[in-house]
């Protein structure tokens, strides 16, 4: 009697979750942070997305063409780029801009790197860089959340031609749904005002900034869905969050006069969606155990150095392409010992 015995290396365990599933259910979980976008900043904030999610997937096609490479726009990876790229955009940005950024995120972001699986950095945080650098009037130009016209009026600077100057959206809308709404976001006007905006504002969504960093409460329970179907290491957001808070307390009792408090900080600007659905990326991100945590902490840490001693208000979107960049180090540094063999000790 004759066997056939196959022999495989490890790892023997299988999960029968596909590439496809889990940027699927990605998908899913971005949704409602797409949707209460456009609840709060209306027909530009659906313009942005179809746009940006357009050029992502078009440029995906067109560099798998010019590459040889089989088509991967059905992987959902592309549409997960342009999801998140866009709610990291101000509401009004222009379209064409927009597009701009699609291309990059793709096209410099993953694609020439060979793919996904291969890419470095995030894709979304690189088109959001090179519009920074790019763009920076535009992408820090903050149309108020909940104007009354939003669902029937696109804001003015959405529909900009291409290499034409952004109108100034100043007066537009003033009429506005809660009276206490203005353009300027959380941040800015506690660095730039000193005027602290509300942690429950923060946390439910009354406030202005990019599309979808307002609600830390719906990121938060959106992020759950995905640690609970084991489709995100749940260590990464907890290990960024509490570094960052951590880091913020102490620095808030040194000098609270000018560094807001520990909550202020987490639920403000793009710290949360940052830390659940982009630190989290499982190819710029380290596995190791030890690897994970240290990644996380020094995201946390230099998103709050950032906010309180650089010149921009934000710093999450460098810190995570920061975190990218030292991953493989970090990676390397932090291999655990394989079983039977004793750790490689330093030549005297």
């Amino acid at each position: 009697m004759k066997l056939n015995i196959e022999l495989r290396t490890s790892p023997h365990l299988r999960k029968t979750h596909s590439v496809d599933t889990i940027m699927r259910n990605v998908v899913y979980a971005l949704l409602p942070i797409a949707t209460f976008a456009v609840y709060q900043f209306g027909i530009s904030a659906l313009a942005l997305l179809l746009t940006v999610v357009a050029s992502c997937l078009l440029t995906e096609a067109l560099f798998n063409y010019l590459g040889g490479r089989p088509n991967t726009i059905n992987d959902y990876s592309a549409v997960i780029t342009g999801i998140l790229l866009a709610l990291t955009l101000p509401p009004g940005f222009p379209l064409w801009m927009s597009a701009v950024a699609g291309f990059i995120a793709i096209g410099l972001g993953k694609s020439l790197f060979g793919g996904l699986g291969y890419n470095l950095f995030n894709p979304a945080l690189v088109g959001r860089a090179f519009v920074q650098a790019a763009f920076p009037v535009a992408v820090t130009t903050w149309p108020p959340a909940y104007a009354a016209n939003r669902f029937v009026e696109f804001i003015p600077t959405t529909l900009t031609l291409p290499f034409t100057e952004p109108v100034d959206i100043t007066g537009w809308s003033q009429q506005v749904a809660v009276d206490a709404f203005s353009g300027a976001t959380p941040l800015a006007l506690q660095k730039f005002e000193g005027v602290t905006t509300p942690v429950m504002e923060l946390f439910t969504g009354m406030s202005a900034g990019s599309s979808g960093e307002t609600s830390a409460l719906l990121i938060l329970l959106c992020g759950t869905y995905l640690v609970a179907r084991r489709m995100m290491d749940w260590r990464i957001p907890v290990g960024i969050l509490a570094s960052a808070g951590l880091t913020a307390w102490l620095l808030h009792l040194s000098s609270p006069e000018t560094h807001p408090g520990p909550l202020f900080m987490l639920f403000s600007g793009g710290l949360m969606l940052g830390a659940v659905f982009m630190a989290s990326d499982m190819v710029a991100s380290p596995v190791t155990p030890l690897g994970i945590w240290l990644y996380a902490t020094l995201i946390g840490v230099v998103t709050i150095i950032i906010r309180l001693y650089g010149g921009l208000t934000e710093g999450v979107m460098y810190a995570i392409l920061l975190g990218n960049a030292m991953a493989p180090l970090i990676e390397n540094m932090t291999q655990p010992r394989a079983y039977g063999h004793a750790r490689r000790r330093s030549r005297s």
